[in-house]
């Protein structure tokens, strides 16, 4: 029963990410439906991200009162009703209400669940996350493609009313595959939230590596579109497709991320991926040909998903005990920084060219990245046995 409560949870990360990057390819329908500019689009992208780390660290609390699975399913539950929130929005207010919905929900999945799934393969910690990761990059692939379908057959609504569907079934399958598990759902260790911040020193270093690295992908991802048609005039089809390389390279980048996590020294890693998802976004604003975004895209991809699942085992592994409550600690900070990322980019696309933008997110983070090696080679950051 254990590998069918993963599988469920499997199901379910795929409705939680889909929720979160459906608004992306969807952006410049937006744009005509609603009226609206890229300040008002990189706002609705920033509400999804934004609310999914409001409940972050209230989950980290919250873990120590109620059962982790009880969130999850509450988690889904609010996944659901956002979703048919978003199909149903005939203004911009209600559709951004419905993205930080939809973000609150996930917010509140990942918080719940990632510590579980640790508890689930406690010795293989690295793995677990990197296929529950790949998951719910499966739903980040198909979003593209799937939405301009049904933008294409039936109306940008549909993605949502789908969405709607699927998730109530999946949190329903959840709670039929807990009730019959032996021992029921995992409690884990976390009985003190306050004990879980005596690991700041690992949050906050989670935070910082996570925080550059998201923020710059958080920005150029929701705007790849966008920046396709509009710097290398690229047809929206096309353009959709190669955020749908992108994301399809999240695919063996989970997977295979997620077992060298459990092999390589984590924080080297985590900068390595780091520095690649810099030089990613740089090239990005040089390639010319089809071929030479492709090959960008499948790169930033690789770099910028793997990282996901190496933070992850950096931060379970690090924290023996009230695991739940600070992943959540850390995973509300990160995201907080990472969810400004888009709405920094429309308001600077409005000002200067996105080549511009993107090269200067991209010193920035070599530079981060740059500050943070020489800390670790000088023997100042927090480490673990395998970090």
């Amino acid at each position: 029963m254990t590998r069918r409560l993963f599988t469920s949870l499997c199901g379910l990360v795929f409705c939680a990410n889909f929720g979160r990057v459906a608004f992306a390819p969807l952006l410049e329908t937006f744009r005509t439906s609603f009226d609206v500019g890229t300040a008002g689009l990189g706002l609705v992208t920033t509400l999804v991200w934004v609310g999914t780390a409001v409940p972050r660290i209230p989950v980290g609390y919250l873990v120590t009162r109620v059962s982790r699975g009880r969130i999850v399913l509450g988690a889904g539950v609010l996944l659901t009703a956002a979703a048919a929130l978003t199909a149903s929005a005939t203004s911009i207010p209600v559709l951004q209400t419905g993205a930080f919905a939809l973000g609150v929900a996930s917010g509140a999945y990942y918080a719940s669940a990632v510590p579980l799934i640790g508890d689930l393969y406690p010795d293989a910690v690295g793995r677990a996350v990197g296929v529950h990761g790949v998951a719910a990059q499966a739903a980040a692939v198909l979003a593209p493609t799937l939405a301009v379908t049904l933008v294409v057959t039936a109306s940008w609504r549909a993605v949502f009313w789908m969405l709607a569907a699927l998730g109530a079934t999946l949190t329903l399958a959840v709670v039929g595959v807990a009730r019959r598990r032996e021992g029921g759902v995992p409690q884990g260790a976390d009985r003190d939230f306050r004990a879980a911040l005596a690991h700041w020193r690992i949050i906050l270093a989670a935070v910082v590596m996570i925080g550059g690295a998201g923020f710059v992908w958080q920005g150029v991802f929701n705007f790849y579109v966008t920046y396709l048609v509009g710097s290398k005039g690229l047809a929206a089809g096309r353009a959709g497709t190669l955020l749908t390389v992108a994301f399809a390279a999240g695919l063996p980048a989970f997977w295979i991320g997620g077992r060298l996590a459990d092999r390589l020294p984590h924080v080297p890693y985590i900068l390595t991926l780091g520095a690649g998802v810099a030089v990613g976004v740089a090239a990005l604003t040089v390639a010319e040909s089809l071929a030479a975004l492709v090959a960008v895209s499948v790169a930033l991809g690789l770099a910028a998903h793997s990282l996901f699942p190496a933070l992850d085992a950096y931060v379970l592994g690090a924290v023996p005990d009230n695991r739940g409550s600070a992943y959540a600690v850390y995973g509300g900070l990160a995201l907080f920084v990472q969810a400004t990322g888009s709405g920094v980019v429309g308001v600077l696309g409005e000002r200067f060219s996105f080549d511009a933008v993107f090269l200067g997110f991209a010193a920035g983070l070599l530079a981060l990245v740059a500050c943070l090696a020489g800390l670790y080679l000088a023997g100042g950051f927090p480490t673990t046995a395998d970090t």
